[in-house]
């Protein structure tokens, strides 16, 4: 489970009053990425999550030393969670003639998963980005997908590929990536939890196409 969401909930181990050698950290996980699935990142609590494991608060101690580090390892899950997402669209694009159009499609793919999972998966999307923490550049595979990229890495490898196609020119590549990601980020924000918050699936899924065709011609 760690490092992989799908946007269907895990499955859970039972509960039980022992545990071999590495199952208690990955139910204490579990627990966590449910608590962050249903509240965000506020509802990730130690305590409650060896509650819902069965053991006692002290038992977790020696996998998760602080509330922290058990957030930290369900944002990590959370980023390889939206890395997947994007993944899966990705395999979704029909393989197109000419480079070029497959480019394109390859940048909406990644645009695309993002927004779908901030907006299935809210909880756990607000939990991967609310540490003031960089993720850019981080290597750690705990937050990449099951091609080994984390969802900036995915969206710099579409814009790479823009490159090579020729429909983005060279010089305008670099940070191309911090500028897509700014408007879609945003546009996730205001959905989710912002003034677009409650308008309708259809219409937001229309807004992020909208949004990147913006991006793909404003970068």
């Amino acid at each position: 489970m760690e490092g992989e969401l799908t946007g269907q909930s895990p499955s859970r181990a039972p509960l039980r009053a022992t545990y071999r050698h590495g199952d208690l950290r990955r139910a204490l996980l579990e627990a966590g990425i449910d608590l962050a699935r249903a509240g965000g990142p506020d509802a990730v609590v130690l305590r409650e999550a060896t509650r819902r494991a069965g053991v006692a608060p002290n038992a977790a101690y020696r996998h998760f030393a602080s509330r922290q580090h058990l957030l930290e390892a369900v944002r990590a899950a959370a980023l390889a969670g939206v890395a997947t997402a994007m993944e899966k669209e990705l395999a979704s694009v029909p393989r197109a003639r000419r480079a070029a159009d497959q480019a394109r499609a390859g940048l909406r793919a990644v645009g695309t998963g993002y927004l779908r999972f901030a907006q299935e998966e809210t909880g756990l999307f607000r939990t991967g980005f609310a540490p003031p923490e960089p993720i850019a550049l981080d290597p750690d595979p705990a937050k990449a997908g099951p091609g080994g990229l984390n969802p900036f890495q995915l969206l710099g490898a579409a814009l790479d590929r823009m490159v090579e196609a020729g429909v983005l020119p060279p010089e305008r590549r670099p940070g191309a990536e911090f500028l897509a990601w700014s408007a879609v980020h945003g546009l996730a924000l205001l959905v989710i939890g912002g003034p677009l918050r409650g308008i309708p699936r259809a219409q937001a899924d229309a807004l992020g196409q909208r949004l990147l065709d913006m991006v793909e011609r404003g970068i």
